[in-house]
């Protein structure tokens, strides 16, 4: 008896520990309009949401769930980077090779810089006061005095990047795609220091950083989240997640990935010291990108309803299939019951 006892108290203390935290829509905020989108960012401070979607940037107070502003304008869109102590806010511009920079407070165009060819993920440095844009064509990265909005350098990056994030000492890490690695920039002399394979995974996309534990999360289009240890340089796991990731995050111990599929991957260190995957949540398919809101904790989804996708060109021979007109939609998932 005393041995069936001991075996249950501790298939209960591993079922409490594997417990995922239990994030679930918990609201949809329905914007509408037309086109595609990428990126979006949120500024805990003021609650508001910034989504790319077309060719501009729409603004929603969380508050509410009500849009309070576009930016339009902004050509082949993918990311927004927000400047508080610079009243700015920085948006890569596909289309156009250049970062439109504009005013936080009236919301107004003020400036532009121009980029490497096709800026896609963008990021504020906080230490040295920079944002970085990642330039696919080019394969290289812009970097743009945040004060004075002025291009103060370019770094080649032998490879095709993808999303990017920064530490609190100055530095940048951003997934290569096409090599499969992380490639790390010192944010003051603005040089790569430092390359890590993340072999077995391929082509990632989406990345997150453990600051506490100096650890980054990269999503990956083999259906991988890799873990890497920046300080060893050491790959110290991998993890099988959902189909079509393009962005991450992390929270609270948790590593998301939002998976294209229609899922998002909730992810967490076990007692043993290896990584799995505690939760799979239901989102909509297409919803690949997110970001995490960490004073609320929300995760915040764009997604829409498609159409069928438009005959195969030879231009085109793959296309997407078309978001139908008024179904965009931001996903709100949260963990409140």
């Amino acid at each position: 008896m005393k041995k069936y006892c001991l075996a249950f108290c501790f298939a209960l203390c591993s079922l409490a520990f594997t417990a995922g935290p239990g994030y679930h829509v918990i609201k949809t905020i329905q914007l509408g309009g037309e086109g595609g989108w990428d990126y979006l960012t949120v500024d805990s401070g003021t609650q508001l949401l910034y989504v790319s979607h077309s060719n501009q940037v729409v603004i929603v107070d969380l508050n509410t769930g009500k849009v309070i502003a576009g930016i339009p304008d902004t050509k082949g869109v993918h990311g927004i980077a927000l400047v508080p102590e610079f009243n700015r806010g920085f948006i890569s511009c596909g289309k156009s090779n250049q970062a439109v920079i504009f005013d936080l407070k009236t919301l107004k165009i003020i400036d532009q810089a121009a980029t490497g060819k096709n800026p896609d993920a963008i990021i504020y440095e906080p230490v040295n006061k920079n944002v970085f844009t990642f330039n696919g064509a080019s394969k290289d990265a812009t970097v743009i005095n945040a004060a004075t909005g002025k291009v103060s350098g370019t770094i080649p990056l032998g490879g095709k990047p993808e999303y990017a994030v920064a530490d609190e000492t100055g530095k940048v890490y951003v997934n290569i795609e096409d090599t499969a690695e992380v490639c790390e920039i010192d944010g003051r002399s603005l040089l790569v220091a430092r390359r890590f394979s993340i072999k077995p995974g391929e082509e990632p996309t989406g990345i997150s950083f453990d600051q506490k534990n100096r650890r980054i999360f990269s999503g990956c289009h083999n259906k991988l989240m890799t873990v890497l240890d920046v300080e060893t340089g050491k790959l110290i796991g991998t993890v099988q997640i959902g189909a079509g990731v393009d962005g991450n995050g992390f929270d609270r111990g948790f590593a998301f990935s939002a998976n294209g599929e229609g899922t998002l991957s909730v992810v967490s260190e076990t007692s043993a010291g290896k990584f799995e995957v505690i939760e799979t949540v239901a989102t909509l398919k297409g919803a690949r990108t997110m970001v995490v809101d960490h004073n609320t904790h929300n995760i915040y989804l764009p997604a829409a309803e498609f159409g069928l996708a438009p005959d195969p060109t030879k231009e085109n021979p793959r296309p997407r299939p078309i978001p139908l007109k008024d179904s965009f939609k931001i996903l709100v998932l949260g963990t409140e019951k």
